[in-house]
């Protein structure tokens, strides 16, 4: 009877790290699924804006999210809708919506790399947005990846005596608004239900999408249907895979591959557009990337901190 026994002692042990890989390597699966999703469907939108307006663009994603969303919202009750919070949700909403407004904007004028890059260094402007909402302490430490992001950014934006582009200008609202989002984001999952934030953001960047829509209206052409659909179905898409990829791996594993997202644009541009960085913009593109890898680190090592299980 002993020898079973001790065979299990010995034999048990390593199948918890064994376990734990297995973990690792679905959700750095499913973070560069995500990724993958993410960059496609920013190519897709770059590619019709030339024959679609911006506004369009954007009416027709958050159109279709609401139609996605609409087998849900007929099971709930009027209370599973209800919330404490409509401020919040106001605000997360507006920068969500806003967020994705200036990213089109920006994909119509710049390279998509450049244009996924300073809407990817959103983690970087975190604590200063924590800080602004509701006066949260930024650690010294943090410090170091905000002024190296903030290096990397100028590197890549290289403003001159009459200012920066157009683009670029709307890319780096991007990335701030999607920070505010983020951090809307992290205030509400303590108080509501991951789908209804997720419901509220769709509705309410609908309702900001809706005015500006109607004015700029025209005739869709036919031809960039899929490519618009393909979009609307990539948000929520997104966020499935997103989500699947935290259920298996912690954020240090899983936060860092969204920069992959920057390589799989970067790829695509030079395929589709012949969009290559110049040296210096490089540059800044590896510092942002950093940057940010560096905040994820210093965030993990926070939590680790507070919560040693």
């Amino acid at each position: 009877m002993s020898r079973p026994d001790a065979l299990v002692e010995v034999q048990s042990p390593p199948s918890q790290p064994l376990r734990t890989d297995i973990q690792n390597w679905k959700g750095i699966g499913f973070a560069l699924a995500t990724a993958l999703v993410a960059s496609t469907a920013a190519a897709a939108s770059k590619w019709v804006s030339t024959a679609v307006p911006v506004p369009l663009i954007t009416l027709s994603q958050y159109s279709i999210c609401l139609i996605l969303l609409t087998p849900w919202l007929v099971r709930q009750t009027p209370r599973h809708l209800t919330t404490q919070h409509w401020r919040t949700h106001l605000i997360r909403g507006f920068a969500g919506w806003l967020c994705f407004f200036t990213y089109f904007s920006a994909l119509s004028k710049i390279s998509l790399m450049e244009a996924g890059l300073l809407r990817n260094a959103a983690p970087i402007f975190v604590p200063l947005i924590a800080w602004l909402w509701s006066r949260a302490q930024i650690p010294i430490a943090h410090w170091l990846p905000i002024l190296l992001g903030l290096l990397g950014i100028t590197l890549i934006l290289q403003p001159n005596v009459d200012g920066i582009s157009s683009g670029h200008a709307l890319g780096l609202i991007s990335g701030l608004t999607l920070a505010a989002s983020m951090v809307g984001t992290r205030i509400l999952s303590h108080t509501d239900r991951p789908s209804l934030i997720l419901f509220y953001y769709v509705l309410i960047s609908f309702a900001c999408s809706l005015p500006l829509g109607i004015y700029y209206w025209e005739p869709v052409p036919l031809w960039t249907l899929p490519y618009l659909i393909f979009n609307g179905v990539s948000v929520l898409l997104a966020i499935w895979l997103y989500t699947k990829a935290y259920s298996y791996a912690k954020p240090s594993v899983v936060s860092p591959i969204s920069y992959f997202g920057v390589v799989i644009a970067g790829l695509l541009g030079w395929l589709i557009w012949q969009h290559l960085p110049n040296t210096i913009a490089l540059v800044g593109t590896l510092i942002v990337i950093s940057a940010g890898l560096l905040t994820v680190y210093l965030s993990t090592q926070k939590t680790n901190c507070s919560d040693p299980s």
